[in-house]
C-alpha cells in the first residue's frame, strides 16, 4: 500500500526515467533516458535528483580530467620550449651573457628569467658572473627531447589527453607543466549514471503505467466540465521542501503594533508628539520640581542646538510656576521654592511621553481617552536590561466619573488581552496620587515582573491645565515585554541584527487568554 501510494505521488518525468530503467537492466546515463524518452537533458536530472532524493535511483557521478595545450603551449609544442631554444644557442656559442640572451636565442625577453631558471633546474646550464655555461648533461640534450616536450608534442598531435591516461613519467612533466604559467589548462568532463536500488525495483515489481497528469485546472476545463476525467498526480504533503524566510514584521514592531490595536478596540485616541521637547512639558507641568534628580545631566539628555525651546503662552506658565512656589489654587503648598522661567526652556530628548498626555490636556477638554507610543530617552548605561532609548505606551482618561477603580480595571484588561495576570502594589509618582506599579505573573518562573507606572494626576497637574474632572494617567515599558513575550534575557537582542534569531520567531505569537 505505501509502495503505491509512492507510485501515485511520482511525477511523470520521474516514471519516465524508471521505465527506462526497467528496460536497460537497472542502470543508463541520462542521455540515454533523453532519447529514448524525447526528454531534454534538464528535465531528465532534475527528476533524476528528485528519485535519488526519495532512495528510489542512486545518481553516480565521475569526474575525468584531461590535459589540454593553450595557444602558447600550441606554440612551445611546435618551436620548443624557451630553455630548449636557449639550450641551442649555448650549444653553438658556448657561453651567452644574461643580457644577450634574448637576442641570440630568439627567446621573448620577457620570458628570458624564467627559461633560465629552468636551464639551470634541469641542469643543462650554470651562471657564472651573469654568463650563462652549457653544462655536458646540456650538450647531450640538445638533440633529444625531454619528457616536458615529449607531452606536448603528444597533446598537439592527439588532442587532449586523459590525465589518468598518462604515464609516471608523463604524470611529472604535466606536474612540472601545470606549475608554468599559461601552457597547459585542464578541461574537466563530468558523466552521470543513473542506477536503480532495491526500493526501485520493487516499485518496478509492482508496475509503473505511463499516462499524462493533471498538475493545474484551467478556466476551460472548469466551465466545460473536463476536468472530471482528468488524471490527476499525488502529492506527499510530508515530503522535503527547502526551508523558505518570508519578509514578516520585526517582533518589536509587531508588539507595537498588537499594543495600538488593544487601545483603539477599547475606545481610545492615538496623539503624538515631538521627540525634542522644552523641560516646562516635559518636567514642569508634570509638577517635577525643578531640582529633582531625574533632572540632573546624568539621568537626561539636554540639547546644545536648540539649546532653549518655546514655551506655551504666558498664563500657562504663571499657573505652573505658581503651582511650584505656592501650590497656586489648588490647595497644596507647592514646592516653596522659586520657580526659574530659564530652567524650563532647556531643550531636552523626553525621558517619558507624559509630556504628551500633558500637551494633549492642554489642548483638549473632557471626556477624552487618550494613547501615544513612542521612542523615550535616558542617560542609562547599556546593559542586559537597560537602553538610553526605549519604547512606552502612555495614556490618559479624563472625565466626570472616572477615579483609581477605573485604571486598575483598563490596566487589567489591557494586559489580559495581551495574555499577562496583572496585580498591582503602591508607587510614588511626583505627578500622581494615588500611584501604583503594574506586575505581570511568570508562570515558567513563578515569578512577578514589574512592568510600568500610573496613578491618578494630581491637582498641581491638572489645574494649570484648565482640567477640572479627574484624571487617569498610565506609563508602561514596551520593550520589557517584548523580552518576555519573545523569551530573551538580554534586551539588546531587540536591536541586533541577528538575522537567524530574526527567521526562527514565528509570524504569529500565540497568547492564552483567561
Amino acid at each position: 500500500m505505501q509502495l503505491q501510494k509512492i507510485i501515485n505521488e511520482l511525477h511523470i518525468y520521474e516514471k519516465k526515467i524508471l521505465k527506462v530503467l526497467e528496460a536497460s537492466d537497472g542502470e543508463v546515463s541520462p542521455e540515454d533516458v533523453c532519447e529514448a524518452q524525447d526528454m531534454n537533458i534538464k528535465s531528465v536530472m532534475s527528476s533524476a535528483g528528485s528519485l535519488a532524493s526519495k532512495d528510489i535511483i542512486e545518481v553516480q557521478k565521475d569526474v575525468e580530467e584531461f590535459v589540454d595545450l593553450t595557444d602558447i603551449g600550441r606554440e612551445y609544442a611546435a618551436d620548443g620550449l624557451p630553455e630548449k631554444r636557449m639550450l641551442k644557442a649555448l650549444n653553438e656559442y658556448e657561453t651567452i651573457h644574461m643580457k644577450d640572451m634574448a637576442q641570440k636565442s630568439g627567446v621573448d625577453p620577457a620570458e628570458v628569467k624564467i627559461a633560465i631558471g629552468w636551464l639551470l633546474k634541469k641542469h643543462w646550464a650554470t651562471i657564472d658572473k651573469g654568463n650563462i655555461i652549457i653544462t655536458e648533461e646540456g650538450r647531450n640534450a640538445v638533440s633529444l627531447e625531454d619528457n616536458d616536450e615529449v607531452l606536448l608534442k603528444l597533446i598537439l598531435e592527439r588532442g587532449q589527453l586523459p590525465i589518468e591516461d598518462l604515464s609516471q613519467d608523463l604524470k611529472t612533466s604535466f606536474k612540472n607543466l601545470k606549475k608554468r604559467k599559461n601552457i597547459i589548462k585542464i578541461n574537466k568532463k563530468t558523466t552521470h549514471t543513473l542506477k536503480i536500488t532495491g526500493k526501485g525495483k520493487e516499485l518496478l515489481d509492482i508496475g509503473i503505467e505511463l499516462k499524462e497528469e493533471a498538475t493545474q485546472l484551467t478556466h476551460e476545463q472548469l466551465k466545460t466540465g473536463s476536468w472530471k476525467s482528468l488524471h490527476y498526480r499525488g502529492y506527499d504533503i510530508n515530503a522535503e521542501h527547502p526551508e523558505t524566510f518570508p519578509g514578516k514584521i520585526h517582533p518589536l514592531q509587531t508588539i507595537i503594533d498588537e499594543i495600538r490595536g488593544i487601545f483603539l478596540n477599547m475606545g481610545f485616541t492615538e496623539a503624538s508628539g515631538n521627540i525634542l521637547e522644552s523641560a516646562f512639558w516635559n518636567f514642569d507641568c508634570l509638577f517635577q520640581p525643578q531640582d529633582h534628580a531625574a533632572r540632573e545631566m546624568q539621568d537626561t539628555f539636554y540639547v546644545k542646538n536648540p539649546q532653549n525651546a518655546k514655551l506655551p503662552s504666558d498664563e500657562l506658565v504663571r499657573r505652573v510656576s505658581r503651582v511650584h512656589e505656592n501650590g497656586g489654587d489648588t490647595g497644596s503648598e507647592g514646592w516653596q521654592y522659586p520657580w526659574n522661567i530659564d530652567v524650563a526652556r532647556q531643550s531636552v530628548l523626553r525621558t517619558h511621553t507624559t509630556c504628551v498626555s500633558a500637551r494633549y490636556l492642554a489642548e483638549n477638554k473632557p471626556p477624552l481617552k487618550m494613547f501615544s507610543i513612542g521612542r523615550v530617552f535616558r542617560r542609562e548605561t547599556i546593559n542586559y536590561k537597560h537602553l538610553p532609548e526605549f519604547h512606552q505606551v502612555e495614556g490618559i482618561v479624563a472625565g466626570e466619573d472616572i477615579n483609581f477603580k477605573n485604571l486598575l480595571g483598563i490596566l487589567k484588561e489591557f494586559y489580559r488581552k495581551l495574555g499577562f495576570k496583572v496585580r498591582f502594589r503602591p508607587a510614588y509618582f511626583p505627578y500622581t496620587y494615588l500611584s501604583t506599579e503594574c506586575e505581570i505573573y511568570l508562570p515558567e518562573k513563578k515569578s512577578w515582573i514589574e512592568l510600568g507606572g500610573s496613578g491618578m494626576f494630581r491637582p498641581e497637574v491638572l489645574e494649570p491645565l484648565g482640567i477640572e474632572t479627574p484624571a487617569l494617567a498610565f506609563g508602561l515599558g514596551i520593550e520589557r515585554l517584548a523580552m518576555i513575550r519573545y523569551g530573551i534575557s538580554d534586551i539588546r537582542m531587540l536591536y541586533k541584527s541577528d538575522i537567524g534569531w530574526l527567521r526562527r520567531l514565528p509570524v504569529v505569537q500565540g497568547v492564552k487568554l483567561d
